[in-house]
């Protein structure tokens, strides 16, 4: 994996091409699937302009055990994630890989971790609520789905504070 991610970006900083060409150039779909997974998370993470420590932790707590991968792996695709964001002109781009990979439960999962995501600091600000649907809709959610997600991540947070 890594090796695949550090020949993506020692191509891409040499090419004036967008991110989700990037991300297709990648020949390994379980990859081209975390870098997108992980930018989301990511984006949610950053849409206060508060990337907290306890997301941050949140993020790689999630990646690991979505993916089965080491915090080593985490931390690269966090740094390659960054510079996809950086590069990116949209969400779409990361959402249309998703979309494309998984299934409705597995989409389903996604908008979970989101909301462990924004949970995490046990405030939610507009920008994230905005975020959430956005990721939803490009997922072709039902919005029954994001709003049963948000209420089964509250109680699973109020179950593990009792």
């Amino acid at each position: 994996m890594l090796n695949a991610l550090k020949n993506l970006f020692l191509g891409c900083d040499n090419q004036k091409s967008n991110q989700a060409d990037e991300i297709e150039k990648i020949q390994n779909d379980e990859l081209q699937i975390q870098l997108a997974t992980c930018a989301i998370f990511l984006e949610i993470a950053n849409s206060d302009d508060d990337f907290s420590q306890i997301e941050r932790s949140k993020v790689i707590e999630i990646m690991k055990k979505t993916f089965n991968i080491s915090e080593e792996n985490v931390n690269e695709l966090i740094e390659h994630s960054e510079k996809l964001i950086q590069k990116s002109v949209s969400l779409y781009e990361f959402t249309e890989i998703i979309d494309k990979n998984f299934n409705r439960n597995q989409k389903y999962k996604i908008i979970e971790n989101i909301w462990r995501i924004i949970l995490a600091d046990n405030v939610i600000n507009q920008y994230e609520e905005y975020f959430v649907r956005k990721v939803s809709n490009n997922l072709n959610m039902p919005h029954s789905d994001l709003i049963a997600a948000k209420f089964a991540v509250k109680e699973e947070l109020k179950k593990a504070t009792s």
